[in-house]
């Protein structure tokens, strides 16, 4: 790919960010850095600073920073003299090994495709259609932050004034008579927030007794018949396929109003509460037959959950996918903080030495004896709830991030600055900002390009291992170290805790993999100078 398309690229993206949060658009990845911004309150500001580029009574400057370093990124490289992005000849070799360590390689590929899956966002999982036409109007809700409400596409009652159920909605505009169509996403559930229905399949009836789904074997368990929104009305447990010990029913405000019992397939008693017969009861009974209902934790394959539902009723598929997108705004947020820190401490301690090395040294070894889980704690404790998100762990994460790494670049800063182009710097007036930018800096880009797979593999370990304890983020994001410890809390369930597992861990390999091929072809050891 050439410099000129890059930049283009990088500057069409910034200006598409820019004009979707002007007009209210909702644009897979581009509008991440608004969204982050509207999550944590001290990264917007209010309108009067900078009316123009408010939106909902509020300027999200952190937004409008991403925006504005894409386009200057593109810029850059469109006024650089080189016409190409051509590697200098020792990287260009480390890149040619890399190539032939094949883990590593396949792992990057298979790595980028999971970026470009998450790059997707909501229009790959989402509980908000991609469009709805509906009375030769068209919408897409899923590309919107305005909230379409149920009266928008003819609904009554309560659902009028909620935001729109479009699951539910599909199903209506599909029925004969009624004009329309929605398109949801290949997976129609919010990761959190967005409990789905009960799962059920229905049972059948063959020669007086009740069969399995498959219509054979004689059913042993509870049968429901259900009300149009999946809530039970009445429930009945069935042994070999005859109805056997209690019955109950119930109104739609869950009032139980009738209880019968059966044994061997015969009724002993009934009863009915209130002023209702049985009879009239029983007409209230929806016309379908009883169904086999799976209560969440629900297994895969049932009421359209590839992965099975975890025990809150969220799509583990679409939570997994929620998490893996946490994930990757950490690392986007995370990586250029501890960077900046440890690169110019690491920098400063090696190329100035004496006092201040020293004294900077034991500032670290102090700090790198705090027990993390207890600030952790500590702060979880104080901080004020509208606080504590994403933002607030990454900041406690990155207080003790930067260190592991400052000891490398120092040594390595300590060798460069005896190199004779560092003296023939200081001999031609070169100032020590300059030095340390123009000379030393790039030839520590070994040390950063090796690192970064692995403080991304840190980061999700550690964020995997917060949720797992309960000191991590909110239920408002998604997380694969809660729903780790959802699953090993409900053994009986074992697909939600291996979705979690192999989610986590073959992650972990692939970023691994990564980071062990970079370190490997950067080997000098390894490999020559003149190789």
């Amino acid at each position: 790919m050439s410099k000129n398309l890059i930049a283009l690229l990088l500057i069409l993206a910034s200006l598409l960010g820019a004009l979707g949060e002007l007009n209210g658009w909702l644009l897979p990845t581009l509008s991440w850095p608004f969204t982050v911004s509207r999550e944590v309150p001290f990264l917007s500001c209010a309108e009067e600073l900078a009316p123009y580029l408010a939106a909902d009574g509020r300027v999200h400057w952190f937004g409008w920073l991403g925006m504005l370093t894409l386009l200057l990124a593109g810029l850059y490289l469109l006024i650089r003299r080189s016409s190409s992005l051509r590697l200098p000849p020792e990287y260009a070799k480390r890149v040619a090994r890399f190539r032939k360590i094949r883990r590593g390689y396949w792992s990057l590929i298979a790595f980028g495709v999971i970026m470009l899956l998450a790059a997707m966002d909501q229009c790959l999982v989402g509980k908000r259609a991609l469009l709805v036409v509906y009375n030769g109007e068209w919408y897409s809700p899923a590309l919107t932050r305005a909230v379409l409400r149920g009266e928008e596409f003819g609904l009554k009652g309560a659902e009028a004034c909620a935001e729109t159920d479009y699951r539910a909605l599909r199903d209506r505009l599909g029925q004969p008579g009624v004009s329309g169509f929605v398109i949801m996403p290949p997976v129609p559930y919010d990761p959190t927030m967005d409990a789905a229905p009960f799962p059920s399949e229905e049972l059948i009836w063959r020669d007086g007794i009740l069969c399995g789904p498959d219509g054979r074997t004689p059913y042993n368990g509870l049968a429901c018949r259900l009300y149009d929104n999946g809530q039970p009305h009445l429930r009945q447990r069935f042994r070999s396929g005859l109805p056997d010990g209690h019955v109950q029913g119930w109104l739609q405000d869950r009032t139980e109003i009738y209880t019968a019992t059966y044994k061997e397939g015969k009724l002993v008693s009934e009863h009915i509460r209130g002023e209702l017969k049985v009879s009239q009861f029983m007409q209230l009974t929806p016309a379908e037959s009883e169904r086999k209902v799976y209560y969440h934790p629900a297994p895969p394959f049932t009421g359209g959950h590839l992965l099975g539902t975890n025990s809150q009723g969220a799509d583990i598929l679409a939570y997994l996918y929620g998490g893996l997108q946490v994930n990757i705004k950490a690392a986007l947020l995370y990586l250029p903080i501890i960077y900046l820190i440890g690169l110019t401490m690491g920098m400063l301690m090696g190329y100035f030495g004496g006092r201040f090395d020293l004294v900077t040294q034991r500032f670290i070894e102090i700090l790198s004896q705090v027990p993390f889980l207890f600030v952790v704690m500590i702060v979880s404790d104080f901080v004020p709830m509208q606080l504590r998100g994403l933002f607030l762990i990454l900041s406690l994460l990155a207080m003790f991030g930067w260190m592991h790494m400052t000891y490398l670049v120092r040594t390595a800063t300590m060798k460069e600055k005896t190199r004779d182009y560092v003296s023939a710097a200081r001999v031609m007036g070169a100032g020590t900002c300059h030095i340390l930018l123009r000379h030393i800096l790039p030839n520590l880009r070994g040390i950063v390009v090796t690192l970064i797979p692995f403080s991304v593999a840190a980061l999700i370990f550690s964020l995997a291992s917060l949720d797992y304890l309960g000191f991590g983020l909110p239920d408002t994001y998604a997380s694969w170290g809660r729903l780790l410890n959802d699953g090993l809390s409900k053994l009986s369930s074992p697909w939600v805790v291996s979705s979690a597992f192999f989610a986590l861990v073959g992650t972990l390999l692939i970023v691994t993999f990564i980071g062990e091929s970079v370190r490997e072809a950067s080997d000098p050891r390894r490999h020559s100078y003149y190789e």
